[in-house]
């Protein structure tokens, strides 16, 4: 037996054997969307194998349970590239939500804007990526399903159905492309320039190995950008992660406000 399978007969002996519709990664500052959740907690620390998500402003459990009525599975946290050096460090968890029986996964970053009219406390909804780290979860599988196609990564009817719920809950959502950096330092302002020429609308340190893998397994995916600062170089504003906590709470209302619409039209 896989490692995911057994570690989904762990979770639906806890939690209930009912797959959830949704699979949902929060980001930074954004952890307390669990606790909306009605169902049952499981720290990552219970689920061997899970990966220990040691940035502060996660919550690393695993939350699965009703949501506006929607079965959702929940991770509170995740583990980023820059804290092991492996772009898979995901896999697992994305595994088990496959497992599970989840077709659909949301992610979701704090992320810098490159854009004057994405300003700090905005969302902006994910229509492709750049992985400019250079590297990819996928390195070393040996199976020929490692060639996965990324022309529509980021699944067109999640995305429709995001923008809809955002429209009528008043919430601006624009769509724009989002360039994945390793971290942890943050980008220097040549980067941003360099990013702003090959197209990006956001910078980050996560999500895309995510997409990646979610494809890979055959998961449709989405993403959303809660925006906490500008670009380095663009404002006089001080980037640190102290900021990015801060400012997350701001767009994580907006965020959770669209979520609910979106779930409630499943």
């Amino acid at each position: 037996m896989s490692k995911s399978a057994e570690l989904a007969r762990l979770v639906q002996a806890r939690a209930g054997a009912e797959p959830p519709r949704l699979g949902l990664i929060l980001g930074s500052g954004l952890g307390h969307l669990a606790e909306e959740v009605a169902g049952t907690a499981i720290p990552y620390e219970d689920l061997p194998g899970f990966p220990q998500a040691g940035v502060s402003g996660h919550n690393p459990k695993l939350v699965i349970g009703d949501l506006e009525g929607v079965r959702v599975a929940v991770f509170g946290g995740r583990a980023h590239y820059y804290e092991h050096g492996n772009p898979a460090e995901m896999r697992l968890p994305l595994e088990l939500l496959k497992a599970l029986g989840c077709e659909s996964l949301l992610l979701t970053n704090a992320a810098g804007s490159l854009r004057d009219d994405l300003p700090p406390g905005g969302l902006m909804l994910l229509n492709d990526h750049i992985a400019f780290a250079g590297t990819n979860p996928l390195i070393g599988e040996p199976s020929d399903a490692r060639f996965v196609p990324m022309t529509e990564a980021h699944d067109p009817a999640m995305r429709a159905g995001l923008a809809a719920a955002a429209a009528a809950e008043g919430v601006e959502l624009p769509e724009g492309v989002y360039c994945w950096f390793s971290g942890p330092s943050f980008e220097t302002p040549a980067e941003i320039r360099a990013a702003r020429v090959l197209g990006a609308d956001a910078v980050g340190m996560s999500t895309v190995p995510e997409v990646i893998l979610a494809r890979f397994l055959g998961l449709r995916v989405a993403a959303v950008s809660v925006i906490t600062n500008m670009g380095a170089g663009l404002s006089s504003e001080a980037i640190s992660h102290e900021h990015t906590k801060a400012m997350a709470p701001l767009g994580a209302a907006k965020l959770e406000r669209v979520l609910r619409r979106y779930l409630r039209a499943l």
